[in-house]
């Protein structure tokens, strides 16, 4: 018990729990309509097929469903990634588990592969600024956070080359997001191949959070399986790749994601989830699987997403669009006193970029200095957020 009160004693306020306390001061402008552009919830319409799906199969909620996940639902992920990635033989017994969204599944998959009691404390790396969880997950499980700072001068690229060996020789996993959030930063397949070669040099898994997968400037971005296989690891050694249909189908309250790749991590991985984790309910995986089968809606909002980055850019009088996600890392003089200044000014709510990020031994925060701005709300009201915040003086 004091063990676990340590490392939790080690972990700040979550994010929003940090922005609520910072508007518990500032009134917002209540002269103009809310813009909440701090979270990254996709605002879009429902796709045509939850609702009639739901009605269909509304009496599954009178059962208790699988950890692991329908075997329907298993199998419409493995032909998704099939699909996506131009790969063969996934095997939806062996090598997929669903999850409730990634955020359950990226802060449990540390608990399964790390080794709190191993000689040396492991490492476990991850970009900085970051999806928190992965710094949560990290220390709940006895892990050590290494940070790998991503800076504009190097194309906010977490370099795995400023790692030093002995930290490789120590190193649990490492966490790669791609698209990123919150900088937009998308891996290539060169990046991912690099990884996999330290990762067999030194004994290490790689966990790609790819939750941003379908929501790209240009071109789709490369995938951690896709990479594997192409290197001819069809067996997906050492790799875990998470995603969900929260971005893809604009569906965060589903709560459904998924688990895919090395068969001996995906039965370790459920051995922990069949103590731990909540089974998503049958009516919602047969919306799921809806979901993972149907390509149009996803291509819909795939245009709608490009035609707000557009229209936000336009007005905002820069050319920074993202490779990859909804997200646009905006450089401020000072991002707590901007993100003030938007909500007291424009009654726009943005988070600040050092709550996403953290303070290396060196006390530098990469984070400082950008807000985080989610377009989800369509163009007409991405190009009015721009105006707004061009109006801000703080």
């Amino acid at each position: 018990m004091k063990l676990a009160q340590t490392r939790l004693q080690q972990l700040g306020p979550y994010p929003f729990e940090r922005l609520s306390a910072l508007f518990s001061g500032p009134s917002q402008n209540s002269q103009l309509e809310p813009i909440d552009a701090g979270a990254g919830e996709p605002r879009l319409p429902l796709p045509a097929f939850v609702q009639p799906t739901l009605d269909e199969h509304i009496g599954g909620f009178s059962r208790y469903p699988s950890t692991r996940g329908d075997i329907g639902l298993r199998q419409a992920i493995a032909r998704w990634l099939e699909r996506r990635y131009n790969l063969n033989g996934i095997d939806p017994n062996r090598n997929v588990l669903t999850a409730n969204g990634t955020r359950e599944a990226l802060f449990a998959a540390a608990h399964a592969l790390i080794n709190p009691e191993a000689d040396e404390k492991p490492y476990v790396l991850m970009p900085n600024p970051m999806y928190q969880i992965y710094l949560g997950a990290a220390v709940t499980a006895g892990g050590i956070p290494y940070l790998l700072p991503c800076e504009a001068e190097n194309g906010f690229e977490p370099r795995l080359e400023t790692v030093p060996e002995d930290v490789w020789r120590r190193t649990a996993l490492v966490y790669v997001c791609s698209p990123s959030n919150p900088t937009g930063w998308v891996a290539e397949a060169a990046y991912f191949e690099h990884l996999l070669k330290l990762a067999d040099e030194h004994d290490f898994y790689v966990l790609s959070d790819e939750c941003y997968s379908e929501i790209y400037w240009q071109t789709p971005p490369a995938g951690l399986l896709e990479v594997a296989a192409g290197l001819g690891r069809s067996d997906f050694e050492r790799c875990l790749v998470f995603n969900s249909l929260s971005k893809r189908s604009a569906l965060p309250g589903m709560r459904s994601g998924l688990i895919a790749g090395d068969a001996e991590l995906i039965e370790r991985f459920a051995k922990l989830r069949s103590y731990t984790g909540s089974a998503t309910p049958l009516p919602l995986q047969h919306v799921a699987i809806q979901a993972w089968q149907d390509e149009e809606h996803v291509q819909q909002h795939l245009t709608g997403y490009r035609a707000s980055l557009r229209a936000f850019f336009d007005e905002y009088g820069t050319e920074n669009i993202p490779s990859g996600s909804f997200f646009c890392w905006l450089p401020v003089e000072n991002d707590e006193a901007f993100a003030v200044a938007a909500y007291e000014q424009q009654a726009v709510t943005i988070l600040p970029g050092n709550y996403l990020g953290a303070t290396n031994d060196q006390s530098y925060n990469p984070g400082s200095g950008y807000v985080r701005v989610a377009l989800v709300d369509g163009p007409e009201k991405a190009a009015e957020l721009a105006r707004r915040l061009k109006a801000v003086k703080a």
